[in-house]
């Protein structure tokens, strides 16, 4: 299967991990029309953030709505029909068996797309162990993503540490997406997975996730346009 095409543009989405609706429309309206694409998470999601999200979508603009559902198959189910008519992109769900059957059922017949969220960026080996699990990052990742293309999930979620292997259990049969973008020289924060934005291309990723270095910039328009000329340069190659 071929790869889909992607607009370079819509590779970039930027986390609106804001604490109101106020600052993120601030924040939208500086960035303009460098930017496509929108992930609202649990802050601004709980914020008011959802009615925004439908906004955006009427706008013309993509949104990704970060919940990482995970409960009983019916309740995941009715989220995902909420979600759906809201008009966004993704949502993502954790990579359970269960609750990806029940995400891929209820999007059905819409144009929201699933991405299960495999093993969370901050999380590392010794992580995991403590949580009790007996397999390592690579190998929980491996065995999730085979989960969910078995199921007919549209895409993960991933560190970029994992595109490369990733891409080679599902081919292009689904996005990648990947969080823990980092352009060189920004902190790393709370991530322990990283990776630069060409390198992430580089490896098979779809779509780079990118929060801090361009919501905390000193010009966040600059920073989303550096980011964009760098994911370019990335697929020229």
């Amino acid at each position: 299967m071929q790869p889909a095409v992607i607009a370079p543009k819509d590779r970039l989405i930027v986390a609106l991990d804001l604490p109101g609706v106020a600052e993120a429309e601030a924040l939208i309206a500086r960035l303009g029309d460098s930017v496509s694409f929108y992930k609202i998470g649990y802050q601004l999601a709980y914020a008011g953030g959802l009615p925004l999200a439908q906004q955006l979508a009427k706008s013309g603009k993509k949104v990704f709505i970060d919940l990482k559902l995970h409960d009983i198959g019916n309740t995941v189910a009715r989220g995902v029909e909420s979600v759906a008519k809201l008009g966004a992109t993704f949502l993502t769900v954790h990579a359970y068996p269960q609750t990806m059957k029940a995400a891929v059922e209820a999007r059905a017949g819409s144009g929201l797309k699933i991405l299960a969220v495999t093993v969370l960026t901050s999380y590392d080996d010794g992580d995991l162990h403590a949580a009790g699990y007996r397999l390592n990052v690579s190998d929980l990742v491996e065995a999730r993503a085979q989960q969910a293309q078995v199921l007919g999930v549209d895409g993960l979620v991933s560190s970029p540490e994992e595109a490369a292997a990733l891409r080679k259990i599902v081919g292009h049969q689904m996005n990648l997406v990947t969080p823990g973008i980092r352009p060189a020289g920004a902190a790393t924060g709370d991530q322990k997975r990283i990776m630069t934005p060409a390198r992430a291309i580089a490896a098979g990723a779809d779509y780079l996730v990118v929060g801090r270095p361009v919501t905390e910039a000193a010009d966040p328009k600059a920073a989303a346009d550096a980011i964009q000329a760098e994911i370019k340069q990335a697929l020229a190659r």
